[in-house]
């Protein structure tokens, strides 16, 4: 007889003070016995929530194995609360902190998806700073990047919108871009989430994070071209990191074959 997975707990830890004070949903596993490797930590993509078919599936291998499971929704997204256009790369990446500081325990590995990839370069530096000054008791095993847009906010977005879109930006201090998931609502892209990203780009220096980085990139991805993925590998050590191309890959990475690679890649991280 098989013995059903319990569901992850869902919790709820309140980030910011003030007017930037906002509820960031949780939904956390702990690690069953010893010697299962290291936990994992879903870092989710601009627009996108922790019930996302790779999250779910992130959270299902990990209940199979007995490893510590950690992922939640940045404010603004999925059960959070707050505005997505009052969000920024800086606001997200202090409610990652938050989460990774309050449910991680001992080794972690950093799984981030699109903008998630970014967040988990950011946060695996804020780790290493932390560690350094033994101020944590997380530790950082590895990273797992599916997509990985750093620097999406520049280099993906402001450098690439028309005259016109970015006039737009500068004077009402919005722009509405249209969108192909979801619904197809139409999402601010504010002058705030533009200029903000600058404080954290990351392309322009090289990253040494001190452990095994997996990426995993579509070559028909429309959203976040390969070239960005081997101008991120060009800012990474030579030891222990690698590129995995998917020929026919889109952005989402959420086949069925596509998690098979995803998960396996996680796997491989001891």
């Amino acid at each position: 007889m098989t013995t059903a997975i319990p569901d992850a707990v869902l919790d709820f830890i309140e980030v910011g003070e003030g007017a930037s004070a906002r509820r960031i949903a949780v939904r956390h596993r702990t690690g069953q016995g010893s010697g299962q490797g290291p936990g994992v930590v879903w870092l989710g993509g601009f627009k996108s929530d922790m019930q996302g078919g790779k999250a779910v599936a992130l959270d299902a291998w990990a209940a199979e194995h007995g490893r510590a499971a950690v992922r939640f929704d940045y404010s603004g997204h999925g059960e959070s609360s707050g505005e997505f256009a009052d969000g920024t790369i800086g606001s997200w990446l202090e409610d990652s902190v938050a989460v990774f500081e309050r449910f991680c325990t001992g080794p972690q590995i950093l799984i981030g998806s699109s903008m998630g990839g970014w967040m988990a370069l950011l946060l695996a530096r804020e780790i290493r700073n932390r560690r350094e000054k033994a101020q944590a008791k997380a530790s950082l095993a590895g990273l797992v990047l599916i997509a990985p847009a750093p620097d999406f906010t520049e280099e993906l977005m402001w450098k690439t919108f028309s005259p016109a879109v970015k006039k737009e930006i500068e004077t009402k201090g919005f722009w509405l871009r249209p969108s192909e998931y979801g619904d197809g609502t139409p999402y601010p892209i504010t002058r705030k989430l533009i200029e903000e990203g600058r404080n954290h780009l990351v392309l322009g220096s090289a990253i040494d994070l001190g452990c095994p980085i997996r990426i995993l990139q579509g070559a028909q991805d429309p959203d976040v071209p390969w070239q960005h993925a081997f101008a991120l590998t060009h800012r990474l050590p030579a030891d222990d990191v690698v590129l995995t191309l998917i020929q026919d890959g889109d952005h989402r990475l959420s086949r069925p074959q596509d998690i098979t690679r995803i998960l396996a890649a996680v796997a491989e991280i001891v």
